[in-house]
């Protein structure tokens, strides 16, 4: 079966972004007023470092997203 867990969901002002899993694969969203972005990478780090070039996405919300993905990841090696 291919389930898709949610890994990582900020909201700002400016927008979200999410991180999903799903087995070998990562989908970044990410979405504001007017604005949204949808791609699939082979790992978090993918993911993370992609979501510098994402238009739209500002310093802020950058910033707050990859910090969200840092406790969440944290939390996953502690448990």
């Amino acid at each position: 079966m291919n389930v898709t867990r949610h890994f990582s969901d900020t909201r700002t002002e400016e927008g979200r972004v999410r991180f999903l899993l799903s087995p070998g694969r990562v989908q970044l969203l990410a979405e504001g007023p007017g604005w949204s972005h949808s791609s699939g990478h082979s790992s978090l780090h993918d993911a993370a470092t992609f979501l510098a070039v994402v238009p739209n996405v500002g310093q802020a919300l950058y910033e707050e997203a990859l910090s969200d993905l840092e406790r969440r990841m944290a939390f996953e090696q502690a448990a």
